[in-house]
């Protein structure tokens, strides 16, 4: 399985920040160490083409990011301290996405070791999503032809509210949120299908539901290519998830997941999303899960 990944990930931040930043460079020695990903499936992505950022975002918001020009108001929303290295890494996280999807499209999955950051909105980033990836990487690969159809499949912990304000008017692409109806963003933008469930749901419901879910949206939709974006923040241990999920219960998600897509035999795009972990070492055991058990059915 090859999957995207740059030392440049990493952007400059205080190792006290409640972002773990250092989970990409983490992840990758994870999964190269106990042979998940071969090291010479790890492909490095350059930087994404401004032409391709600005088919989702002005050119305000891009000059912000790239020269250092946010408002305060901005810089706050976003939740990431802007420097050079943000701005880098945020670029070279879309091209994976992107290339991710290009592989995908070839090998039937691949990953990005970054990516999911559905909070972005065309103007402004939020919820420490400085580019929405996802929206970039379909739209610059319906331009071109390669898909026409897409299914988002968002088990991030807090509804994809970039992504489904971007693609509401889309037929078609499909965005399904499953997420704590009670946590952040406080609006939400209506997805194609949003889940909403409540505090302290735990592995049994979430799972019968998500399954629910999967079945009512491939009864009605074919997709070419579905990025899933496999958020880790329903753990009961997270520091912003609600919903309980056990260590359990999140590799049972995966496996549904990725053998409900796999058995379909659509392309899949594995995409990182949140994680706030109580250590640095577990968001990493958990966000490797996805990976382990896209080798295994692979």
């Amino acid at each position: 399985m090859r999957v995207s990944y740059a030392p440049g990930y990493y952007a400059q931040i205080n190792d006290d920040h409640i972002f773990p930043m250092r989970k990409f460079e983490g992840l990758h020695a994870w999964l190269t160490e106990k042979g998940v990903v071969k090291p010479s499936d790890v492909i490095t992505p350059r930087m994404a083409d401004i032409s391709h950022l600005m088919l989702v975002h002005t050119p305000r918001y891009l000059d912000a990011i790239l020269n250092g020009n946010l408002e305060r108001k901005e810089a706050r929303r976003l939740g990431l301290p802007w420097s050079y290295s943000l701005a880098t890494r945020s670029r070279l996280a879309v091209q994976g996405t992107l290339n991710a999807a290009l592989m995908a499209l070839e090998d039937g999955i691949s990953g990005n070791l970054a990516g999911g950051t559905h909070h972005s909105m065309p103007d402004g980033g939020e919820g420490f999503c400085v580019f929405n990836d996802v929206a970039v990487a379909i739209k610059t690969l319906k331009r071109s032809m390669w898909v026409k159809k897409v299914l988002v499949i968002d088990c991030d912990v807090h509804q994809g509210n970039g992504t489904a304000s971007i693609f509401r008017d889309d037929s078609d692409v499909y965005t399904f949120s499953i997420h704590g109806a009670k946590n952040y963003p406080f609006v939400k933008p209506p997805s194609t299908l949003d889940v909403g469930l409540p505090d302290k749901t735990g592995d049994k419901v979430y799972l019968q539901t998500l399954g629910d879910s999967l079945d009512k949206i491939f009864d009605t939709f074919t997709p070419d290519i579905i990025f899933y974006l496999g958020g880790i923040d329903p753990l009961e241990t997270d520091h912003f998830g609600r919903l309980s999920l056990s260590f359990k219960g999140l590799q049972h998600r995966e496996e549904l997941v990725i053998q409900t897509v796999r058995d379909k035999g659509f392309p899949l795009v594995l995409l990182l999303s949140g994680g706030y972990a109580p250590t640095l070492l577990q968001t990493v055991e958990a966000h490797a899960q996805m990976f382990h058990i896209a080798k295994k059915l692979y």
